[in-house]
């Protein structure tokens, strides 16, 4: 039932308000963090390390059963696999070793469902949550995805991608074709927060690809915000949460992205016909 994630959200809530506290220590001096380098633009710093520390002794601590699965380390599998944490100590290091915004993702996952989610903004001090079936919230307050339909009045985020990545063939000539009738393109640097912006109408629609970690409490504040979330190819769960995929819009800049995306090639090489 939703309403046995109430106390479950609040430890979710509590714990990244800490990580947030924690990261913001060494925020402030960015320009002095020590960075090690996972992959192409795939940066990590302590600060990624250490958040991922704290928010696992606690949750494994209040929940130790439970299975667990960050960023930064192996996972955890508990005696419960049903339960499993999905967590970004930093969604959007890049942003954050360069002074910029920043998140903290914190999801729970039941079986293949996110039921509840904690996404946390520590320069903005924004606070999204979402249980299943409840709806999303920005710090108490119930969130709607944009009502825009006009194309000119669209705002869509993206990334972009580097070239290690299946959809980076043609993405140019597609952000192209989707840049120009649009009011605008924002590249946020977190899967988490573009996702948030979607549902609380800071951006009418956000695409890439990325990992289910980075994006797993996004998605889910997106869906009780009323927002559509698919692949690019306009498929489900089953398939965007293997390959990274996802289209998380309101109605009307979802049909515009699947049009605008549908001849990009799909991780088998093939294109939708």
């Amino acid at each position: 039932m939703p309403e046995a994630y109430d106390a479950i959200l609040a430890d979710m809530v509590a714990v990244a308000r800490d990580a947030g506290a924690l990261t913001l220590e060494h925020f402030r001096h960015f320009r002095d963090l020590e960075i090690g380098i996972k992959g192409p633009a795939d940066f990590v710093s302590d600060a990624d390390k250490q958040s991922e520390q704290l928010i696992r002794k606690v949750l494994l601590s209040r929940y130790p059963d439970w299975s667990f699965t960050g960023e930064e380390f192996p996972p955890v599998d508990g005696a419960d696999r049903d339960h499993r944490w999905l967590v970004d100590p930093i969604d959007g290091t890049t942003n954050f070793i360069n002074g910029q915004h920043y998140t903290i993702s914190i999801a729970l996952r039941r079986g293949n469902e996110t039921v509840c989610g904690a996404l946390y903004n520590p320069v903005a001090d924004e606070m999204f949550t979402a249980i299943k079936g409840r709806g999303a919230f920005l710090d108490g307050e119930r969130l709607e995805v944009s009502e825009k339909t006009d194309v000119g009045m669209m705002a869509v985020g993206t990334g972009l991608p580097t070239s290690n990545l299946f959809t980076f063939p043609g993405f140019y000539s597609r952000l192209e074709a989707i840049r120009d009738p649009i009011g605008a393109v924002r590249i946020v640097g977190s899967s988490a927060n573009s996702c948030a912006y979607v549902a609380c109408g800071r951006l009418t629609g956000y695409f890439e690809e990325s990992g289910l970690v980075d994006w797993a409490v996004g998605v889910l504040l997106v869906e009780e915000a009323g927002g559509m979330v698919t692949d690019w190819w306009g498929r489900g769960p089953e398939v965007y949460e293997k390959t990274g995929c996802v289209i998380v819009a309101n109605r009307a800049t979802h049909a515009y992205l699947l049009d605008k995306l549908k001849d990009a090639p799909m991780k088998n090489g093939r294109h939708r016909t």
